[in-house]
Formats: structure tokens, sequence, C-alpha cells
């Protein structure tokens, strides 16, 4: 068995951004895991943690089934910070009171130091103001025994409280957020001067452990891994081939609704920069056969994924099976599967992989990525010696430009709309703003207008352009360009593509759209 890293234990009561408390500790260079409250107790004894968080949460603690924080926790000894509820949680167990609708406090806050303490050692000082980031409906009227106030706000007067003795803190802010601009050192502080952990989480440092971990959990058998072409899957490919050589074998399915030049870049990248073994299956018919008059979204996402499915299920016969199926699953995608209700939620669209191959198929998954965020992969994939061009790209769906292609998909669409997300991608890098934009694309409109092009009249189709800015593509806001490069955007895409008269800029954010049109 490979042994854990120091880790820190986050308690999940259901906050939209405790993933972010768990980005903010490993930033901090410490190894961290995000377990829901129900499963705390497990996680507590899998893990075996050097301190624990606890997070905000949608619940109020004066409900009467509020989750509780496992005693095991209280009792442990350990360095615990509570934060928003963790905080209130904190408190009511152990022996505090908590009320709720009294001061309601949701957005930018200030807040003043009331004493020192090694939670803001070389960050604040006492008797001064700094801003912080709350969202609150209950809050502290009375501490249990052993605490004191470090710092109160005017909505909270309990805004900050300390037991050093017991090194257990709270804090009613969100220290996670951007919006407290001092809050990722204050959860340094908490994992390097309270809890008295070293910077130990790096990628050479992971890189090393999740090589153990595949050879230990592979042994002599085969993998195969569905290679899409993106950061994760390739990531996964270039690490499990580090750690286990020609047992891996690579399958690239080439559904033909790629970027431009995007399969030739794959197949020589993996062929012939890691001579890593790879099956090209050039599918394209099958699956624009299959699409082609489509118009419902839902139905062209699950076909892709049915014959995704069908395509690789057959090749890998072919190879003759294999032991083991590698997929590039990434954390955020393992703690999202967890309702906090427990209950089921709402579809808003699906999520093209290769989900239920390994039962079909009598395999074993190989995720080595499940630890990793996003940007830590892009971070593993340097460390790999993938080239930076490439783990730095902005995410790409499944489904690919099907889903660029709002209605029917024809191969004429295809190739009109290929080619004008080239040549705005390419606009975008020549302008030095691809590293400053989470997502750029184009999209092939089902509507054609009239345009004037020399003297002749054309009747063509819309292109919208769209950029986003985001963190985690959980929210997102649209990219501001000046009109200046739009427009010379614009005036490429209907002077070199055929088929394009029009190009218009989507300004929507998310919510209320999605990132994708589709």
């Amino acid at each position: 068995m490979i042994a854990l890293p120091d880790t820190i234990l986050i308690v999940d009561f259901g906050s939209q951004v405790t993933q972010l408390i768990a980005r903010r500790v490993r930033e901090a260079g410490v190894y961290s895991e995000i377990v829901p409250f129900q499963l705390a107790e497990d996680g507590f004894a899998r893990l075996k943690p050097k301190a624990v968080i606890l997070s905000g949460s949608p619940a109020s603690v004066t409900d009467e089934n509020a989750p509780d924080i496992p005693r095991v926790i209280l009792e442990s000894g350990l360095p615990i910070f509570g934060i928003c509820y963790g905080q209130q949680a904190l408190c009511q167990q152990l022996g505090g009171r908590i009320e709720g609708g009294l001061t309601r406090e949701f957005g930018r806050a200030f807040l003043e130091v009331q004493k020192a303490s090694p939670l803001f050692e070389g960050i604040w000082a006492e008797g001064t103001r700094h801003q912080v980031w709350m969202s609150h409906g209950d809050r502290v009227t009375a501490l249990p025994e052993g605490f004191e106030i470090i710092a109160a706000s005017p909505g909270a007067p309990y805004a900050a409280i300390a037991d050093e003795e017991r090194r257990i803190y709270g804090v009613q802010f969100h220290p996670e957020v951007v919006h407290t601009p001092d809050g990722a050192k204050l959860l340094s502080n908490f994992v390097h001067k309270i809890a008295g952990l070293k910077n130990e989480w790096t990628m050479a440092a992971f890189r090393e452990k999740a090589i153990a971990e595949i050879r230990e959990k592979v042994g002599d058998g085969k993998v195969i891994c569905g290679l899409s072409g993106g950061v994760d899957s390739s990531v996964a490919a270039v690490l499990i081939h580090e750690a286990i050589g020609d047992q891996l074998t690579c399958i690239f399915v080439d559904h033909g609704l790629l970027r431009m030049n995007e399969a030739e870049e794959v197949v020589t990248m993996f062929r012939d920069h890691y001579n890593i073994p790879l099956v090209h299956v050039q599918a394209e018919d099958t699956f624009i056969d299959a699409l082609e008059g489509e118009m419902d979204p839902e139905v062209k996402r699950k076909t892709i994924g049915r014959l995704f499915i069908e395509t690789f299920e057959a090749e890998a016969k072919k190879l003759g099976g294999a032991d083991f199926l590698a997929q590039g699953t990434l954390y955020p995608d393992v703690i999202e599967s967890v309702s906090f209700t427990g209950g089921p939620s709402v579809t808003i669209k699906s999520h093209h992989n290769v989900g239920g191959l390994p039962e079909r198929m009598n395999m074993q998954l190989v995720e080595p990525l499940r630890e990793l965020f996003k940007d830590e992969v892009r971070v593993l994939g340097k460390e790999l010696g993938l080239p930076a061009h490439f783990v730095g790209r902005q995410p790409f769906p499944g489904p690919g430009l099907a889903i660029r292609c709002p209605g029917g998909v024809t191969r004429d669409k295809l190739r009109i709309l290929r080619e004008a997300d080239a040549i705005y991608l390419d606009e975008i890098r020549k302008a030095g703003l691809y590293d400053a934009i989470w997502q750029a694309f184009a999209v092939l409109l089902p509507v054609q207008t009239v345009g004037v092009m020399g003297d002749g009249r054309t009747y063509e189709f819309v292109c919208a352009l769209r950029a986003v800015t985001s963190v985690d593509g959980m929210t997102a806001d649209f990219y501001h360009f000046d009109m200046e490069f739009l427009g010379q955007a614009a005036t490429r895409i209907i002077n070199e593509v055929k088929g394009i008269n029009r190009v218009v800029y989507d300004v929507t954010s998310k919510p209320p759209g999605t990132i994708e049109w589709e």
C-alpha cells in the first residue's frame, strides 16, 4: 500500500465553494481531500489527516436535521478550522449558541482585528480593518468555553474566533473565495503555522506516487486508454505509459468532429514523440451519418456517446481485450458525483465519456488523475514533458463540433465551422489573449441571412463567436474584447470562409446561459 502524504481533511457540508478550499490548501503545498459530511467519519479513518477544515453549507445549524461534525473529529485533538456553517457547527456542538435571522450579511464586509493570533500572523495586525466576503443568515451569539473573539464585523460580532490552546478556529466569512483578498494567506497560516505541515505536495511527488500506484495496481496486466485528444486523457496516457510502458495501448476514435488538424497533431505526438502504442480509428462516416439531420442536442450527445462506446469496444476486442481501462477522470468529477442531499440533481446536459464501459467489458478502472484539479493536471503535463502549447489548451467538449453546430450536422457545415473556428483562435493567439480566456470557439447557427459580396447577393450562414473567462467552468462571464479585435476576426471569417456572410458575438454569462450552445 502506497503511503498517503500529510493530508488536510475537508468536511463538505454542501457549500458551492468547497472545492476552492481544497485548491487553496494545495496551493499552500499541502495535500487535501474533500469528503461529504455523511462519510466524514470514514474519511477521517482512511486519510488519517493532520488537521480538519469544515466547509460552509446551504443548511442552518438551527434546522432539525442539520448536519453534525462527527465526535471523533471534535475529540481528535487535531487543529480544526470552521468556515461559516463550520464555525457555527463548532460553536453549537462545543457548548456555544447560534441564532438565526438576526443579521443577514451577503457579499463584501469589513472586519476589525481584535487580537493577535497565529491565524493572522504576518497578514493582519491588531486594530487593522480588512475586506472579507460574507454569506450567512445565522450567527454566533455565545462562545463555547475556551474561545475568544479575534476579529469582528458590524454584522458578525464573532467574525473570527479561536481556542488557541486546542488549536480550534472559526470564521464567519469565506477565506477561500477571491473576494476575501487575504483569504489564501489565512488558510496557509492555518496549514503551516497552526497545523505545522510542510510544503510537500508537489507535482514531482505526485508523479512518483502515481507511478508506484499504477504499477502496484496493474501488475503485468494490459491497459487500454480511450484517448480523446484532450489534455486530461493525454496526460493520463503519458503518465501510465511511464509506469508500465507497452502494457498500455491507446485507442483514438476520430469521430470527424474535431478542430482543424487536431487528429493529425494527436497521432503525431503520441506515435512519434512518445512512441506510445496507438490505434487510430477513423470513424468519421459512422458518426456523421448517424448525426445527419438530428436536431435535438441531447440525442446528439447520446448518439455520440453510444457510438464511441461501440467503436471503442470493437477495437478493444481486436486487441484481444485488456484487464484495465484508463480514464482521465478529475477530482471535481469525483466530488460532484456525491450530492449534498443524496437526492437526484437536474440534468442540464449529458456528459460524454466512457461511462458504463468497464461493466460491459469486464475491466477494472485506472484513473490516475482522480485526485487532481484541472490546473494541477496541466502542471503534471509539463512535469511529464508534454509541450506547453498542448497542456495549455482550452477545454474542448467530447461531442466536439457537433454541439457547436445547432440543428442538423452535415459534412459541409462542419467544414465551414472548422475553418471559422481556426481563424478565430488564430486571431486570439496573434492578439496574445489565448491564455487570458477560459474557452473560445465559433458556433455555426442554423440561420441564413442575406448579404452582399462584390455586386452579388449572398444567402449564407451566421457565425457566432463565444469567449468566456472562468475559474472552474461552473460560472463564467463573456470576455470583453475590444471592437477592433471583433471587427478584424469577423472580416477574416467572412472573407476566407465560403458559406458565412455574417458574424455576431455572444455576450451571455453563465448563468443564465451555458458555455456551450448545446
